[in-house]
């Protein structure tokens, strides 16, 4: 994946090659975009300490790139605002790297029918 001239000067060799936390956070709720996430699950999930992950979020809300209802966290449904943020780029390029890329079709195929018994019904 290509970076900007300006990014390239610019930052260091190890920002390059690590993820940011508001990177990693953007990146598992992109990937995970069909959940909502409470903080400390995604600090769970990203490995990085929740007081970290309670900074990026709010980072991440103030570039609407994430919404936030209650105790509760999902990444924006607006497709060319995230594709417009070089970072979600960075991460997606880099989470692809690491893991693969997901078809999701094949996580809908074993995805369960009835919602998590944690997911309150809000009829």
């Amino acid at each position: 994946m290509s970076i900007d001239r300006d990014t390239f000067e610019n930052t260091t060799e190890d920002e390059l090659t690590e993820l940011s936390v508001p990177d990693q956070v953007l990146g598992f709720l992109a990937a995970n975009d069909d959940c909502a996430f409470k903080t400390r699950e995604i600090a769970s999930q990203v490995g990085v300490n929740e007081g970290a992950v309670s900074t990026a979020l709010s980072r991440l809300k103030d570039r609407d790139l994430v919404e936030h209802k209650a105790t509760y966290w999902v990444v924006t449904d607006d497709t060319e605002r995230l594709e417009g943020y070089s970072g979600y780029e960075r991460a997606t390029a880099l989470f692809n790297d690491k893991l693969g890329t997901e078809d999701k079709e094949a996580w809908r195929e074993h995805a369960p029918q009835e919602p998590h018994p944690s997911v309150e019904d809000e009829q």
